[in-house]
């Protein structure tokens, strides 16, 4: 097996609804650029607790706040 590039669009997160977004925006204006290690750190509380829907949710808003605070484009640039 070949070490493949991984394509643009599956770095992008999957986004269920505007709270997620304002999730990350929040997190985001709190805590700069910790806004993602924040929320992994939550979506691992909440995976310990045993809940694995707000797991997923935490997870999902730190790749999000993640590509929200990457200065570097991303997908195609016009």
């Amino acid at each position: 097996m070949t070490d493949m590039p991984v394509p643009a669009a599956d770095l992008l997160p999957y986004i269920a609804d505007r709270a997620e977004l304002a999730l990350a925006t929040d997190l985001i204006e709190q805590l700069g650029m910790d806004a993602a290690r924040e929320a992994r750190v939550r979506a691992n509380r909440s995976r310990d607790l045993g809940n694995h829907l707000h797991f997923c949710r935490w997870r999902q808003v730190e790749r999000l706040a993640r590509l929200l605070n990457d200065p570097s484009p991303m997908g195609t640039v016009h």
